[in-house]
C-alpha cells in the first residue's frame, strides 16, 4: 500500500511550492512555503517539518517512528518526546498518566486529549480523568504541542495538546495484516483495507489487542485484558466541478475492553519478595468499557488562499469497574489504600486482604464504579492566508459549541474471603446506591490566531475565549429511581480569554530561535464559585542543524497563580472528583532534542541516533492540606509528587534496505509519591530505572516483512507508581515475533 493521503499530500505540496517559488521574485523560499498550506484538517502539525518550524516547542511522532516498535503502549511512544513526563500503573498503559511540562499527571487530566482534531476524553470538561485513552497501535501519527502559541487548542492550554492521527484513507486500493505473538499470551491482530481516487475514498482497520497479564492471582485467574477496536472512513467530493470545491467525510470507531485489572497493588514487603504478585481479595476485579465515536466534517474550499472546515462530533463512552474498594475488620472500615500504607498498623485488615483467614461476612466491599459519558459538539474553522510583497499572513479563526456529561449509577457488594482466597458475594448491592448522580458541561470556545511572517522573522499572536457553565445533578443514594425527592444542584461557571503570542527568527538555515508567553488555564469543577486553574507560561528555545547534528534546546517556566488538584481514587483519593485549590506552584524545567546519523547519507546502511532529556523541577508557594494521597500536607517549599526531576530517552537504530534493527533505552528519575522537601522517604518513593527495548523487522519482498520486538530487555524489576493503592510492577521482560503483510 502506498503512503497515505497525509503524506501524499505533504508531497504534492512540496512539489507545487517549488514550482511555485522558481516563478515569484522576491517570495519566501519553497522550503519556508512548505508550512503555509493546510496539510491535513484533523492534523495540528501534519509533519516534522511544520513542527520544528513552529513558534512554540512541538513535537511530530511521525508514521516511521511509531513502526520502529510497533508501540502499543502510549506510554513508550511518548517516552521520544521531550517535556513528556508519564507514570504507568498497568503495565500495558490501557490508562495512561501524562503530564506535559510538570501539569498534575493522574489520569491525564490536565492536558487537551484529541483523535483526529477532536476532544476524546470521556467528558473532557466536567469529568477529564482520561478512563478511556485511544488505542495507540492503530494510530498513524501523534503531534505533541507544548508551550507558546497554542490557543487553538482547548481547554486546557497550560501544559499543551496532544493529538493522535488514526489510519487515513489511501489514494489506491490497498492493505495491510499485521500479527504478532509472544510472553504471557499478548496477542495482536491488525488488519486495514482502503482505497480511493480523486472523488472517493474509503478505509476499514480492525484491531485486536490483548495478553493474559503478567501478574499472578492465587486462583491463577487471568490478570491482563482484551480490547478491540474497528475504524470505517469514508470521503467524497461532492462536486468535484464546482469552482467552489466541497468534501464530505464519515468516521465511525468503535472499541471495548475486558481487563482482569484492579486498584490494589502490594506492601513493601510482598513488593521485594514477590512483585508480580495479586492479593486474592482482588480475584473479581474487572474493567469493562464500550467506546463509540461518531464524526461528519465538511470542507468548504473557496480557493487555495481560503477554506472553511466544520466537524460534528459525538463519543459516548460506558465503563464499568468493578474493583475492592475496601476492607472492614470489628466495624472498622478503611479504605484499600490506608491498608496497604500502613499495613502493620492495620494487620487484620491486611490479612483480610491477602486471603490468609476465614472472615466475617461482608468485610469486602467491591465497588461497580458504573459510569456513562457523553462528549459532543461541533466545531469549524476557517483559515486564510495570502501574500502581501515578502509578508505572508494566516489568519485562523475557530469556534466550538460543546456538551458534556459524567452519569455515576455505582452500587457496593459486599463479600467474604476465606483462608483459601476464594470470595463469597454475601449481600449485593441496590444499583445506585453508592452514587447517582449526573455531572455536566456546556462550554463556548472561539480562538483567533494570526500569523506574521517576513524575512526570518515570524511572530503569532492569538486569544482564545472560554465560557463554560459546569453542573451537578445529586439524586441521592436513596432515589435509584431518580425521582427527584432528594435532588441536590449546584453549579459554576466562567468565562475567560486566554492570550497568547509566539516568534520565531532563523538566523539562517542552521540556527534559530524561537519563543514566547501564553496564559495556562485549566477549568474548574462544579462547585460554587470554585476558581479555576490560571498561569503565565514563558518558553524560549533555539532549533540548530550544524553538520549531522540536529537538534533543540528549550526553557520553560509556569508561574501558577492557583493550581489545581483533583480527589481521584486512582491517585488515592475517596474518588468524588471535587477540585481543590493548591495555590500558587512553580514549575521550570529544560527540554533538550538531539539527532545525529553516525554514517553518511548515501551509505549503504544509516545508524540513526536520537536523545532526548527532560529536567524539571516544582515548587510550592504556599501551604495547604488536602484529603488527596496525591497531594497530602503540602508546605511551602515543597516538590509536587510524581514528577521526576529528570528523565532521559535514547534511540540508535541500524537500517538497511532489506531490515532493521532498533534499541531504546530510557531513564526514568526518581520521584516522590507525597508532597516534600528535600530527600525523598523510602515510603514515598519511587526509584529511578533503565529501561532498554528492542525491536528488529526484516523484509522478506516487497510485502513481507518478519518482525520480534523484546520489552525489557535486561528483566529490570522496577516499581511505577505507589497508587491507587500500594506499589505497582512495570513490565517484565517479553520476546514478541509477528509478521507484516502489504498489498
Amino acid at each position: 500500500m502506498r503512503k497515505v493521503l497525509i503524506i501524499a499530500t505533504t508531497l504534492f505540496t512540496v512539489v507545487l511550492t517549488a514550482q511555485k517559488g522558481e516563478n515569484k521574485k522576491g517570495s519566501l523560499d519553497s522550503i519556508q512555503k512548505l508550512d503555509e498550506v493546510i496539510i491535513a484538517t484533523n492534523a495540528i502539525l501534519g509533519n516534522k517539518y511544520v513542527a520544528k518550524n513552529r513558534t512554540g516547542s512541538a513535537y511530530y511522532l511521525s508514521p516511521k517512528e511509531l513502526k520502529k516498535f510497533s508501540f502499543t503502549d502510549v506510554s513508550r511512544a511518548l517516552r521520544i518526546v521531550p517535556g513528556v513526563n508519564i507514570y504507568e500503573e498497568d503495565g500495558f498503559g490501557l490508562r495512561p498518566n501524562i503530564s506535559l511540562r510538570g501539569t498534575s499527571p493522574e489520569r491525564s487530566s490536565k492536558i487537551t486529549l484529541m483523535e483526529d482534531g477532536v476532544l476524546i476524553s470521556p467528558a473532557p470538561y466536567s469529568a477529564s480523568a482520561a478512563y478511556y485513552f485511544p488505542t495507540i497501535a492503530r494510530m498513524e501519527a501523534v503531534e505533541v504541542l507544548k508551550g507558546s502559541s497554542q490557543v487553538q487548542y482547548g481547554p486546557f492550554t497550560t501544559g499543551g495538546a496532544i493529538n493522535m492521527i488514526s489510519t487515513q484513507i489511501p489514494n489506491e486500493f490497498g492493505g495491510q495484516v499485521r500479527a504478532s505473538y509472544g510472553s504471557f499470551n499478548s496477542n495482536q491482530l491488525h488488519a486495514k483495507i482502503g482505497g480511493g481516487n480523486d472523488n472517493f475514498g474509503y478505509a476499514l482497520e480492525y484491531l485486536n489487542y490483548g495478553s493474559d497479564g503478567f501478574k499472578t492471582l492465587p486462583s491463577g485467574k487471568n490478570t491482563g485484558f482484551n480490547k478491540n477496536d474497528v475504524v470505517a472512513k469514508v470521503h467524497v467530493n461532492l462536486f468535484p466541478k464546482a469552482a467552489i470545491q466541497q468534501s464530505l467525510s464519515f468516521k465511525f470507531q468503535y472499541s471495548d475492553e475486558v481487563g482482569n485489572e484492579t486498584y490494589l497493588g502490594l506492601s513493601e514487603e510482598d513488593f521485594n519478595s514477590n512483585p508480580f504478585s495479586r492479593y486474592a481479595a482482588s480475584d473479581n476485579d474487572k474493567m469493562t468499557t464500550d467506546h463509540r465515536q461518531y464524526m461528519l466534517t465538511h470542507k468548504l474550499v473557496f480557493s487555495k488562499n481560503l477554506q472553511i472546515t466544520t466537524t460534528a462530533y459525538q463519543n459516548n463512552f460506558a465503563r464499568n469497574w468493578y474493583k475492592l474498594n475496601d476492607v472492614t475488620f470489628n466495624g472498622d472500615k478503611q479504605s484499600i489504600a490506608n491498608v496497604l500504607e500502613n499495613p502493620t498498623s492495620f494487620s487484620n485488615h491486611f490479612s483480610i486482604l491477602n486471603g490468609s483467614v476465614n472472615s466475617d461476612v461482608d468485610v469486602l466491599g467491591i465497588k461497580a464504579n458504573n459510569r456513562k459519558y457523553i462528549s459532543k459538539g461541533i466545531q469549524t474553522k476557517l483559515d486564510y492566508h495570502w501574500y502581501n510583497g515578502d509578508f505572508f499572513h494566516d489568519l485562523e479563526i475557530g469556534l466550538r459549541l460543546h456538551y458534556d456529561e459524567e452519569d455515576r449509577f455505582q452500587w457496593v457488594d459486599k463479600y467474604s474471603i476465606s483462608n483459601q482466597g476464594d470470595l463469597q458475594l454475601t449481600t449485593a448491592g441496590i444499583q445506585g446506591s453508592d452514587a447517582n448522580r449526573i455531572s455536566s458541561a456546556n462550554a463556548f470556545a472561539s480562538y483567533i490566531t494570526y500569523k506574521l511572517k517576513f524575512n526570518k522573522w515570524t511572530f503569532t499572536p492569538g486569544i482564545r475565549y472560554e465560557n463554560i457553565t459546569l453542573e451537578r445533578e445529586d439524586f441521592g443514594t436513596s432515589d435509584v429511581t431518580r425521582s427527584g425527592v432528594n435532588l441536590s444542584e449546584r453549579q459554576n461557571s466562567v468565562g475567560v480569554f486566554i492570550p497568547g503570542i509566539g516568534f520565531n527568527h532563523k538566523f539562517n538555515n542552521e540556527l534559530s530561535l524561537f519563543g514566547g508567553v501564553h496564559k495556562g488555564f485549566s477549568p474548574p469543577g462544579n462547585q460554587e464559585e470554585q476558581k479555576a486553574e490560571e498561569s503565565i507560561n514563558y518558553e524560549l528555545g533555539t532549533r540548530f542543524n550544524f553538520g549531522k547534528i540536529k537538534g533543540e534546546l528549550v526553557g520553560f517556566f509556569n508561574d501558577y497563580s492557583n493550581l489545581l488538584g483533583s480527589d481521584l481514587a486512582a491517585s488515592g483519593g475517596t474518588g468524588s472528583l471535587n477540585q481543590f485549590n493548591a495555590g500558587e506552584v512553580n514549575v521550570n524545567g529544560i527540554e533538550v532534542l538531539l539527532n545525529y546519523n553516525f554514517l553518511n547519507e548515501k551509505a549503504l546502511f544509516s545508524l540513526p541516533f536520537s536523545f532526548g532529556y527532560t529536567f524539571t523541577n516544582t515548587e510550592f508557594l504556599n501551604s495547604f492540606g488536602s484529603t488527596d494521597s496525591l497531594w497530602g500536607t503540602v508546605a511551602k517549599g515543597d516538590e509536587m509528587p510524581y514528577i521526576p526531576k529528570h528523565q532521559f530517552n535514547a534511540t540508535l537504530s541500524l537500517e538497511h534496505a532489506n531490515f532493521e534493527i532498533n534499541l531504546n533505552g530510557r531513564y526514568n528519575g526518581a520521584f516522590r509519591t507525597m508532597s516534600g522537601a528535600g530527600d525523598i522517604p523510602d515510603n514515598e518513593k519511587v526509584a529511578s530505572n533503565f529501561i532498554i527495548d528492542a525491536s528488529s523487522k526484516y523484509h522478506v519482498n516487497k510485502n513481507l516483512s518478519l518482525t520480534a520486538n523484546v520489552i525489557n530487555v535486561l528483566n529490570n524489576t522496577y516499581a511505577v507508581s505507589r497508587v491507587p493503592a500500594g506499589l505497582r510492577p512495570g513490565h517484565p521482560f517479553g520476546i514478541f515475533g509477528g509478521l507484516e503483510f502489504k498489498f
